[in-house]
């Protein structure tokens, strides 16, 4: 084996000592000594020569400061944390030693109730499931694309059963109530209008509309409250319609956030990482819930993009985003998207126009400057 010489030598970029051999490091030759130190992010996939341990493995300090939060029961930083009824903010491991309030469903570790649900009219159990409900869904409407609807609301303090008596009754057989941690309280208590599933038309025409008007007039508010819209997995052709459907929000994720009229953040996030990742997600694979597409249901496809609200033309453009965007991509070809751009947020506007269907969508478009 021949030796090696000074001329086979290669420079470390980083220590500026000569090695035999160099690992490319961020553009960079460096010795084996230098490159030891470096680990892959496992968020963002980038090098970093100063990891911090989480519980999904080696992650740079960027991204710990945007999407981890020290866990208060392990002390492991987890990108995933729940926050409990005193406020303790635990990763989804500590959560298993907490246990739902029988009343509003946060997280409690002693009893039966959180200390805001011990006054039974402050907790009218009898109306607002527990987080966990899930019953047999009924759909309405036909055809295989179904949409639910998850609104949260925030009620007065002392209101609380009232605004759910209203709420179930105008709900009937469509929908029912939940309690939800994520609420924003401050305001007072409140619940989640989660719906069945329904087609796009069927919920246009038959969902109790007048509701949320009916829940604003008597002091209930959406304001810090998200708004949920789940997709039926069935009522997509193929994992390449998934694939141009996910790819066409990611692209036009401007104009989707202003119509959303909430900016990507840690509930909903628009992550660059599952932007690299659509083609998995399109052939099932799984990722993180708090995105703006949850991936993890095994029926539906979640949007979690939308700002909660009260007005019935809010929640019908977000219904109409989700049903069109569907519709659109089902039959974007190939030559549709590299000669006709039909991946630019245009090319559906334009599509958008001449379907009068989504006539709530293209109002919100207009006022929102994004209806060309």
């Amino acid at each position: 084996m021949p030796s090696t010489t000074i001329d086979d030598l290669v420079e470390c970029e980083q220590c500026g000592e000569p090695a035999a051999s160099a690992s490319p490091i961020e553009d960079r030759d460096l010795c084996a000594s230098c490159a030891d130190v470096y680990v892959t992010c496992v968020r963002c996939d980038r090098w970093t020569n100063d990891p911090r341990k989480t519980l999904d493995g080696a992650a740079c300090p960027s991204c710990v400061t945007w999407h981890y939060e020290e866990c208060e029961g392990c002390g492991w930083l987890s990108s995933d944390t729940v926050t409990t009824a005193d406020g303790t903010r635990v990763c989804d491991g500590c959560s298993d030693n907490y246990w739902s309030c029988d009343g509003c469903g946060e997280l409690i570790d002693s009893g039966d109730y959180c200390s805001s649900c011990q006054d039974e009219e402050q907790c009218p159990s009898d109306l607002i499931h527990d987080y966990t409900y899930k019953p047999l869904p009924e759909f309405h409407g036909s055809g295989s694309l179904h949409f639910g609807i998850e609104l949260e609301v925030s009620a007065e303090d002392g209101q609380l059963r009232d605004s759910a008596e209203t709420a179930v009754h105008h709900l009937g057989g469509v929908g029912y109530l939940k309690a939800d941690c994520s609420i924003n309280y401050d305001s007072g208590y409140g619940f989640e209008i989660v719906t069945h599933p329904m087609s796009y038309d069927w919920a246009i025409d038959h969902f109790p509309w007048h509701l949320l008007t009916t829940l604003e007039r008597s002091g209930c508010e959406a304001e810090g409250n998200g708004l949920h819209v789940h997709i039926s997995r069935a009522g997509f052709d193929s994992p390449s319609h998934v694939y141009r459907w996910m790819k066409f929000l990611y692209r036009c994720q401007y104009q989707v956030t202003t119509l959303a009229r909430r900016v990507s953040d840690q509930w909903a996030a628009f992550d660059e990482s599952d932007r690299r990742q659509v083609k998995k997600y399109a052939k099932g694979a799984h990722g993180y819930r708090y995105r703006a597409i949850n991936t993890q249901n095994a029926a539906t496809f979640e949007l979690r993009i939308f700002a909660s609200s009260l007005r019935p033309e809010q929640v019908k453009a977000a219904l109409g985003l989700a049903a069109a965007s569907v519709e659109y991509t089902r039959t974007l070809t190939v030559t549709d998207i590299v000669r006709a751009h039909g991946w630019d947020w245009s090319a559906f506007a334009s599509w958008v126009h001449q379907h009068p269907a989504y006539g709530p969508l293209l109002e919100e478009m207009e006022q929102f400057e994004c209806a060309c």
